[in-house]
């Protein structure tokens, strides 16, 4: 796969070395050229230029990009690089750092944004699913489909401990994706049972989530 990072700061950096230890091919750009340092990246491509141009844009080849990355630490830039990459470049899935929480409205498909990730609901979420048991925690939006990944922890006294999935009603707007087992995942089978402690993952369209707690926990 190959991902364009718009934003070569410490954020745009630490995506870059993950995903090429996965064996991804990555181009980083920024406007500064003091940030601009392929001795402490290897392997990764680099660009000197504003991301928010489209003439830099098309230096970069950036049809030709599966994913793109606004990383910036400016979120007027981030919307900018999400909507051009979108419009003008046709790449088939936009990722997009949000900086404020009050801007986060704005980071809808209308700006050509897939998936937006805010640092302080990320954060929050992690607090809450660190001390939250037996409630919906959620973890990370899709804009595209406005559906989101939820977590719920499931309590030592679950009724549905022991039970197999198959035997969850859930509702249709949800699906479950994975359980997190101490430090096993795994990938939910209809025959799988259910443990007390286990974090279940769910793909769930928002007015759906107190319909999954239900079918999970039923008072």
């Amino acid at each position: 796969m190959r991902v364009a990072i718009a934003g070569a700061g410490a954020v745009g950096r630490s995506i870059a070395r993950e995903l090429l230890s996965k064996q991804h091919e990555v181009l980083l750009i920024d406007k500064d050229p003091a940030k601009i340092l392929p001795d402490r990246i290897k392997g990764a491509e680099w660009l000197v230029g504003d991301a928010c141009e489209v003439a830099n844009l098309e230096d970069a080849h950036l049809e030709n990009c599966d994913v793109v990355v606004g990383a910036t630490g400016d979120d007027k830039a981030n919307l900018v690089v999400s909507l051009l990459a979108k419009t003008e470049f046709a790449v088939r899935r936009v990722v997009a750092r949000i900086n404020h929480p009050a801007n986060e409205w704005l980071f809808t498909e209308a700006w050509g944004v897939d998936v937006a990730v805010s640092t302080p609901r990320v954060l929050a979420a992690l607090v809450e699913e660190a001390v939250e048991v037996g409630d919906i925690v959620r973890l990370f939006g899709f804009r595209e489909g406005q559906a989101n990944l939820v977590e719920l922890t499931l309590p030592d006294d679950a009724a549905c401990s022991g039970r197999p999935v198959r035997e969850l009603n859930l509702p249709k707007e949800a699906a479950l994706v994975g359980i997190v087992r101490g430090r096993r995942v795994i990938t939910p089978t209809p025959e799988e049972p259910l443990e007390g402690g286990d974090e279940l993952l769910f793909v769930c369209l928002p007015d759906a989530e107190q319909a999954l707690r239900r079918a999970v926990l039923p008072t």
